[in-house]
């Protein structure tokens, strides 16, 4: 476990859900992890909530405001907004979101890259995004799933500088681990012909627990669904989840650290 007190440039530093009921949304997630919720009291940040675990920082939840309703976003930190979005476009990724100022708290962009899948960027300000990591109630992992994962290694070489390690698992699955200055960031999972064609490219957050049968089953008391039941993987017992308003996301007790 770790707590974090600056976001680490190039790197996941942030997620937050949008959803069009953000009171069923936060009930939800302070039921299911014992979040806490302080909602901005500013009329121009539409409600946008912060949850906290034991007084720090874990996740956001907020409207949507880019089209894709109930979703959770992946956002990497960044230095400078507008030069990662420059860097981004050059390297054939496309903007949903322009740099925009968020109040205090930092500046903002989201994208999608060449594959299709939405990621957001976020400059720090006030908010310097997640101050816990890997440990039951945070943000644990956050991974790439991806058709064309050949295309997907170059943007992110570009643009972040991940270096990639890629690896066959069996007959037709690859994974690659990126990892920058030798730290493990993110993960990036190709989608072979198992996927359904209607599953477009996408960021996953993973939140680590306890345990995930009992999670699981206490999604689904509070209304959620399990698409994925819990499964064990190399790395742990995982499964995905959808909120009740739709929002996927993983969980998963790990059985080695997720991150260098």
């Amino acid at each position: 476990m770790a707590e974090i007190n600056a976001a680490v440039p190039n790197t996941p530093v942030w997620m937050d859900v949008a959803s069009p009921d953000l009171d069923a949304t936060v009930a939800f997630y302070c039921a299911l992890f014992g979040w806490e919720a302080r909602r901005s009291p500013d009329p121009a940040a539409g409600g946008h909530t912060e949850f906290t675990l034991r007084g720090r920082r874990v996740a956001g939840a907020g409207p949507d405001f880019y089209g894709q309703p109930n979703v959770w976003t992946t956002y990497l930190g960044v230095s400078d907004a507008d030069e990662a979005v420059r860097r981004a476009r050059a390297a054939g990724g496309k903007t949903l979101v322009e740099p925009m100022d968020v109040l205090d708290a930092g500046r903002l962009a989201v994208l999608t890259d060449p594959v299709g899948a939405p990621i957001g960027l976020w400059q720090p300000r006030a908010n310097s995004g997640v101050e816990l990591l890997d440990e039951p109630g945070a943000m644990c992992w956050n991974e790439l799933a991806a058709r064309d994962d050949a295309a997907a290694r170059a943007f992110y070489q570009d643009v972040f500088g991940w270096a990639a390690d890629t690896q066959s698992w069996g007959d037709d699955v690859t994974y690659t681990r990126w990892s920058l200055d030798g730290r493990l960031v993110a993960g990036l999972m190709r989608m072979n012909d198992a996927w359904p064609a209607e599953i477009p490219s996408h960021w996953m957050v993973y939140l680590a627990v306890d345990d995930t049968d009992a999670c699981a089953e206490k999604i689904l008391s509070l209304g959620g669904s399990v698409p994925v039941p819990p499964t064990d993987i190399p790395p742990g017992r995982f499964a995905v989840v959808n909120d009740p308003l739709g929002a996927h996301f993983s969980i998963i007790k790990p059985n080695v650290p997720l991150r260098g």
